[in-house]
């Protein structure tokens, strides 16, 4: 029996959050990123689409596109903590949960919805997300993960789309080629050489054993061609707490090589695991950080040092000399990056002033005093006052 795999996508989840914190910014046009030649959007208003801009676009051109363009900095804190809210909200129906990226995530419905009819339920599940969290969401549901992914993107916002896969040559063969997830930038050009536009057109060339296609694609090929025939990984991976290692990744919003943008998404990320690590009290002596191309190949490269730590500043100084000296030229759609060999403080077979200690400790708790304020103010309202001089300098 199939398994029911679901994916929810949070709809423009950035401006979203943009427009939880200023009402105001409703069915305005807006941008999240940075002003100037050298900005990129990172995600907008489907106000903003309207008028052609969209992700990745230089700033400078979304401008042009559309002069109305109301552009904000991403508020990287505020968009963890509605991202937790929804992680959270999701993990109240099912355990079978994997986070896909800050706005997305894979689960498995299959116990959920026995006895029940799916239509109805998730729409009532995208109305309570919405009452609870002010979030939007589409929402994919197929036998795996790959069509739950593409029945998210097929309608939005607020879509809902089931893909059984009987459904496959009416959904998805009519949809462009560049609709498939995974076919990057560099394939489509190939692709559109042998006369391959449409999905259905794809599938019969991948069904045909199509040596053209078979050169293209290289180990990708029987993937693919699993995938848009029905078939693929029905697998959730759950996060089990590993005591040797903390991470986060990120799942990029669009495929980029500008440092400037990877750095930030990896400064947030070093933030995530230092907290984190602070929480469970473990500080580590290697840092690993993993990107995965547009080819959905992964390489990661690590470095271990003398002293450990759980310093977000720290994690980043060393996460990022990794980036910058082995894959600042490569193109990515994910980036990652994880504490590892973890210890507890007083099991530190260093010399250690205690004026050091001391001060470590204190930094310690008074983040998870921070951190547990905020929650019950259900807001992320208070920082130390090394963050805000931090955030005032940029």
């Amino acid at each position: 029996m199939s398994k029911i795999i679901v994916h929810i996508d949070l709809n423009a989840f950035f401006v979203r959050c943009e427009e939880i914190k200023n009402p105001e910014l409703i069915n305005k046009a807006v941008a999240i990123g940075h002003e100037g030649r050298s900005g990129i959007v990172s995600t907008c208003s489907y106000e903003a689409r309207k008028y052609g801009v969209h992700s990745a676009m230089p700033m400078f051109q979304a401008t042009k596109a559309c002069p109305q363009l109301i552009i904000l900095p991403s508020d990287f804190h505020f968009y963890r903590y509605k991202s937790k809210e929804f992680i959270s909200f999701v993990k109240s129906f099912t355990t079978l949960v994997e986070q896909a990226s800050v706005d997305e995530c894979f689960a498995d419905f299959t116990e959920v919805l026995k006895g029940k009819e799916p239509v109805s339920f998730f729409r009532k599940f995208q109305k309570d997300l919405y009452e609870k969290t002010g979030l939007k969401c589409s929402i994919g549901v197929a036998p795996t993960k790959f069509l739950a992914k593409m029945g998210s993107d097929y309608q939005k916002p607020e879509g809902l789309t089931i893909i059984r896969r009987r459904d496959i040559p009416k959904i998805l063969y009519p949809l462009p080629v560049k609709d498939v997830y995974g076919i990057g930038k560099r394939t489509l050009p190939k692709l559109y050489e042998l006369g391959i536009k449409t999905i259905g057109d794809l599938v019969d060339a991948l069904n045909s054993d199509n040596k053209e296609l078979l050169e293209i694609f290289g180990k990708f090929y029987e993937t693919i061609k699993e995938w848009l025939n029905g078939y693929g990984s029905d697998t959730i991976t759950t996060e089990d707490w590993d005591p040797k290692s903390i991470g986060n990744s990120e799942t990029l919003p669009f495929d980029t090589n500008d440092s400037g943008i990877i750095l930030s998404y990896l400064e947030n990320l070093c933030e995530e695991v230092s907290e984190r690590a602070i929480e469970e009290n473990k500080i580590g002596s290697t840092i690993q950080i993993v990107i995965k191309d547009t080819s959905f190949q992964s390489f990661n490269k690590s470095i271990t040092f003398q002293t450990p730590t759980n310093n977000a500043k720290t994690i980043y100084s060393k996460a990022a000399a990794l980036y910058e000296k082995n894959f600042a030229d490569k193109t990515i759609r994910l980036i990652g990056v994880t504490l590892q060999n973890l210890i507890n403080p007083q099991d530190l077979n260093v010399q250690m002033t205690l004026f050091d200690y001391g001060e470590h400790e204190k930094e310690s708790q008074t983040k998870l005093l921070i951190n547990d304020l905020n929650r019950r103010l259900s807001k992320p309202m208070l920082k130390r006052a090394s963050e805000v001089k931090k955030d005032g300098n940029k």
